[in-house]
């Protein structure tokens, strides 16, 4: 029985980069879940009989929303629904999912690297039939539905045991419970060269992967451990748990300092990684060099012939607009394409489907290629691998011989999370009205050379994303960049991102933040951002 339920809409369903992100009490209200959910189904076309993929990483109310999810999406009259066992599939796994079936797409349950609990966060994104991010046209209108919604269609039937794997039926639908997993890892042993990654392996090379109490622990366990060869337990905080397991699933210097300071170490492993919430972002860390995510992605780019998967080459490489021009440099030598688009993975998905680029990567610890249509976090964990086994060098070495061929971009983020967002958007507003006077004054030894809002226009669809954030270019390389973020859900996160280019290896070993200091502290002299937040340090520095 489908029953139409009467509701009131709610004025704050605006969502976000990655979807719509609140606090799980925010999600809890009535009728507010369900009706996003319809809004999202109000805002599409054509998937009457069609397949919709649902799943997520596992956070706190995952499971509730699952059930509503599949109950309407059998009321708006999809004929199958495919969902992960116990409600999980990665971010990465969720687009594979989509592309190798076929779907007409799919809602994907997560708040990334944001905590999880009964008081933290939670999110619903809707990925298109490529297994990407929703594009701004379709946010926007679900956006628009979502402040005028008066009704809802739900199925009015028992929920489902989402832990048995097969076949069942939901109000006349079809609902296929899946190993998350299994499509996942044979897409990797499809993409590497999983005989050089064993015998790394084998021939002693210890690698741990943390993570972190998050969805990644399945996927991890059964490539590393099961397929791989590494010994039972090199997979930490394995097990997906609705809190994380009090971890912060967010895969930096900060929140995955254990693993960094037992790589550091003495007797310490290796090789380490950390995955986050929902699976789709990166930390790599050797002995004695952690791998920024703006190097990973140049490294990546530079040596992904070393993979069967890419052994043709790349056609392009994209990257956000904050992430280091590391890549660039590695794209100029190829000769292939280099684009820069604003911060969102939805950005890149027109450019892969086009065939424009093969990898692209975001300075955010996110990095992935055409394989799917989101950033992929074991993908590029496992390309490290690969490179290291082709290459037989350790991490340090790969790092620092790339440095001595392409120079090396000095490069950090700065970010204040949880500022009041009135005193984040007025200092962005200041800024934007001092760009016409910046080109040509001095600061220091820092001349500015141009400075504006990075404004996106898409060379496939030919949209115009505006007010992308706020660049301010010096003469010789160095710039710095503020933004706002749109993945947290209380306050702003004002994101600051500083970048230096050095071509000299004598000068390569220099402590990133003592390389950086004139130009944090010119950052913060042209935006007042310590006088204008309250803050007299970042939260965190990566």
């Amino acid at each position: 029985m489908i029953k139409t339920v009467t509701t009131t809409p709610y004025q704050d369903q605006k969502p976000g980069t990655s979807g719509l992100r609140k606090k799980v009490p925010v999600f809890a209200q009535p009728n507010y879940a369900e009706n996003f959910i319809q809004s999202i189904f109000d805002s599409l076309e054509g998937f009457d009989g069609k397949t919709l993929v649902i799943g997520g990483d596992g956070r706190y109310y995952n499971r509730e929303v699952i059930q509503k999810a599949i109950k309407m999406a059998a009321a708006a009259g999809f004929g199958k629904v495919m969902v992960g066992q116990g409600g999980i599939l990665s971010t990465p796994a969720a687009s594979n999912i989509i592309r190798k079936y076929h779907a007409f797409g799919g809602i994907v349950l997560s708040a990334s690297h944001n905590p999880g609990g009964p008081t933290e966060d939670f999110g619903i994104k809707y990925n298109i039939g490529n297994g990407g991010p929703a594009p701004e046209k379709i946010t926007d209108a679900i956006y628009a539905r979502s402040k005028v919604i008066d009704t809802y269609k739900i199925a009015d039937t028992a929920d489902l045991d989402l832990d048995k794997i097969g076949t069942f039926k939901v109000a006349g639908m079809a609902v296929e419970v899946i190993d998350p997993v299994a499509d996942y890892a044979e897409l990797m042993e499809q993409l590497f060269d999983f005989g050089a990654i064993r015998a790394l392996i084998a021939s002693g090379v210890r690698v741990v992967i943390d993570s972190m109490g998050a969805v990644t622990g399945p996927y991890a366990t059964e490539i590393l451990e099961n397929r791989l060869g590494a010994p039972e337990g090199s997979v930490r905080n394995a097990t997906p748990l609705p809190d994380f397991g009090g971890h912060h699933p967010d895969p930096n210097l900060v929140h995955a300092k254990e693993l960094y300071d037992d790589v550091m170490s003495k007797d310490g492993p290796h090789f380490g990684a950390a995955s986050d919430g929902d699976g789709d972002r990166n930390m790599v860390v050797g002995k004695g060099m952690f791998v920024t995510p703006s190097d990973s992605l140049a490294i990546i780019a530079a040596n992904a012939k070393l993979a069967p998967g890419y052994a043709k080459g790349i056609a392009g490489i994209a990257r956000s607009m904050p992430t280091s021009a590391a890549a660039d440099r590695v794209a100029e030598k190829l000769g292939i394409g280099m684009y820069e688009t604003p911060t969102g993975w939805k950005f890149f998905g027109n450019l892969l489907d086009a065939g424009k680029v093969t990898v692209c990567g975001e300075e955010s610890f996110g990095t992935g290629s055409d394989h799917v249509r989101e950033k992929d976090g074991l993908w590029a964990v496992l390309f490290w691998l690969n490179i290291m086994a082709g290459r037989n060098e350790s991490v340090a070495e790969i790092v620092k011989s790339h440095w001595a061929e392409y120079g090396r971009n000095y490069y950090s983020r700065h970010d204040y999370e949880e500022v009041d967002s009135d005193a984040a958007n007025g200092m962005m507003t200041a800024l934007r009205e001092k760009l016409g006077n910046l080109p040509g004054q001095n600061f220091g030894s820092l001349k500015v050379a141009a400075a504006d809002d990075f404004a996106y226009h898409d060379p496939i669809d030919g949209s115009v994303s505006k007010n992308q954030g706020v660049r301010v270019l010096f003469e010789g390389g160095s710039r710095v960049v503020f933004r706002l973020s749109g993945t947290g859900t209380s306050g702003a996160t004002i994101r600051v991102y500083v970048e230096r280019y050095e071509p000299d290896p004598a000068k390569h070993d220099i402590d990133t933040q003592v390389a950086l200091a004139d130009l944090i502290a010119v950052a913060d002299e042209i935006s007042e951002l310590k006088k204008r937040s309250g803050r007299d340090a970042p939260t965190v520095i990566t």
